[in-house]
């Protein structure tokens, strides 16, 4: 925050400088890490909804702005930009009174030393809500403005999911579950669920995982009972998935090659007695490993290594079961981060299916024969998904795919595939492969 042209504290002022950095690039994960230090405990639920909300509808909100400005804003003037969208939001998806939200905006410029956009933005907002019928039926004209999502990504999901794309868009807009992976090593889900109703806090089952719990209503991580002790950890449900098609037994060797931040290392841990490596590239995210592992009082070898270019002692081994969740597009987990419609572009996704395809052919040699290696992603792209595993099983002769026969998810060419929304899941793709030849 900058210092001396802001009033400390004040939950739309830091939210708007937080939105100007999201707009040039930064996550909103790392930019609340720090952001929520500039505000009273009372009002950091408020800045994550302002910063959530407006990076979930800003596509829409950006299209509605531009109807009522008479010129764009200029780009150095991010916060005012900011400002305005923050007040369509309130104005459209919050139960803030319409005056309130108005006159709190305007202010926020004035603390922000933006006292030319006082007039502006009070009259902008104005507008909108004397125009707000006709104003929202024409954004609602255009798919992009109505379901707050880039050209790009709009075209590429008509195209992958022709008959969902619609549903995956509305889920996708929708604000996520908090849901919970029971450490079954521990306690059963029946005895945590009964746990967590004594605490006040009611919760369901998630379909299809045999640990997975729905809350109610989302509450801090550290609330949760036994949270500290391991008994809990906050997993979505199709994350929860991975562990149980790895098909672990005691004692087998298990690479978890691209290991941050670590809820799928625990889940294998708390599955089977493996020996498991925890392998990521980001040596910063490889400490959050760490110390989730620490948590729920499990051990593995953690390492910092590149799957595409496996060197050192990790990569002299052959493993049992290789769990490859590699780097994708994220477009199955916009719901939980909304930013992904702003960080990501069109021109990342040749890139990051290379990267993928690298890292696969670079860690198959390390599984043994008759192993198994499950492909992972958090992505609705073809490319990424059933494409990339189509691509390498036609070019290497000793994998096979085993097919995923389950009850949940779609089943693809190749592998199957969560949708946001469905079975309170998020969107994830899993293909099973398995090297040919005796162990």
């Amino acid at each position: 925050m900058s210092a001396g042209s802001t009033q400390p504290g004040n939950p739309r002022v830091v939210a708007a400088q937080l939105l100007r950095q999201l707009a040039a690039g930064r996550s909103i994960s790392d930019l609340l890490e720090r952001g929520l230090n500039e505000v009273a405990p009372r009002d950091r639920g408020l800045v994550k909804e302002f910063c959530f909300g407006v990076a979930r509808w800003r596509p829409r909100l950006e299209k509605i702005a531009g109807e009522l400005l008479s010129k764009p804003i200029k780009p150095k003037e991010g916060e005012v930009q900011a400002l305005i969208l923050l007040g369509l939001y309130q104005l459209i998806y919050m139960r803030v009174a319409p005056h309130a939200a108005v006159a709190e905006t305007v202010e926020a410029a004035r603390l922000l030393g933006k006292n030319w956009a006082v007039g502006l933005i009070n009259a902008l907002l104005r507008r909108f809500q004397r125009e707000r019928d006709a104003l929202l039926a024409r954004a609602d004209a255009d798919p992009q403005g109505r379901y707050a999502v880039p050209g790009w990504l709009l075209k590429r999901l008509r195209n992958d999911w022709p008959r969902d794309w619609e549903s995956i868009l509305q889920a996708a807009n929708s604000h996520p579950p908090m849901s919970l992976r029971v450490n079954l090593a521990r306690t059963s889900r029946e005895q945590y669920l009964a746990q967590l109703t004594a605490a006040g806090m009611a919760a369901s089952p998630i379909p299809h995982v045999s640990a997975g719990l729905q809350l109610e209503q989302p509450v801090d991580a550290e609330a949760l009972p036994g949270f500290a002790e391991g008994l809990v950890s906050v997993q979505d449900g199709g994350a929860q998935l991975a562990a149980g098609l790895l098909d672990l037994r005691d004692g087998q060797q298990v690479l978890d090659a691209c290991a941050a931040p670590g809820g799928k290392s625990g889940h294998i841990l708390e599955s089977a007695a493996v020996e498991l490596t925890a392998m990521d590239l980001d040596r910063r995210r490889l400490k959050r490993v760490q110390q989730n592992l620490d948590r729920l009082g499990v051990t593995a070898t953690v390492v910092q290594g590149d799957s595409a270019k496996p060197q050192g002692a990790w990569a002299e081994r052959q493993y049992d079961r290789i769990l490859l969740d590699v780097p994708c597009s994220a477009t199955g987990v916009i719901r939980r981060h909304p930013d992904i419609k702003l960080l990501r572009r069109a021109a990342d996704i040749p890139a990051l299916v290379k990267t993928q395809g690298q890292i696969l052919r670079a860690v198959w040699p390390l599984l043994k024969p008759g192993g198994r290696l499950l492909y992972a992603t958090c992505s609705l792209l073809s490319d990424e998904n059933e494409g990339q595993v189509g691509r390498f099983l036609a070019q290497a002769p000793d994998a096979r795919e085993r097919a995923l026969e389950a009850d949940w998810g779609r089943t693809r060419k190749v592998g199957r595939q969560t949708l946001p929304g469905e079975a309170t899941m998020d969107g994830f793709y899993y293909a099973c492969l398995e090297k040919t030849g005796q162990p």
